[in-house]
């Protein structure tokens, strides 16, 4: 298994961030060609990953929905940090940590309107890790 670790920066507001490029440079590496499964991981309690489209208004949509589901309210039990805090430890049971593409030939085979998302209601941390691994 190959793997790497990428940083994303996601600033000081809610976001629901691209990550599809630095997947795809990653994967054509790693599989050099070949064929297997691209693991893409975050290791944080407050973001999660989705297979979306991008680009259309399908980003603040899933904002307004979460917001919606999670309101950032005082009516969290976890509750240090910025106001509502605490719905972003809820959000990785709804929106899960991980997702597994296929690859096929060195390149991801991902649906045409499928991009790697990753979404981040935490303002209180700006800077995020995700694990990208390779299993050919």
């Amino acid at each position: 298994m190959k793997s790497e670790i990428i940083r994303v920066r996601t600033g000081s507001s809610e976001r629901v961030l691209d990550i599809t490029g630095e997947c795809a440079r990653f994967t054509a590496a790693a599989a050099d060609g070949g064929d297997g499964l691209l693991n893409v991981f975050v290791p944080h309690a407050t973001a999660g990953l989705a297979l979306m489209e991008l680009g259309s208004g399908s980003e603040a949509d899933l904002l307004a929905v979460l917001a919606e589901v999670l309101p950032a309210d005082d009516r969290w039990r976890h509750a240090h940090g910025s106001r509502g805090h605490g719905r972003s430890h809820v959000m990785p049971a709804l929106v899960p940590s991980e997702v597994t593409v296929p690859v096929l030939g060195g390149r991801m085979a991902l649906g045409t309107w499928q991009s790697i998302a990753l979404i981040d209601l935490n303002v209180d941390n700006p800077d995020r890790q995700v694990r990208l691994s390779f299993l050919g």
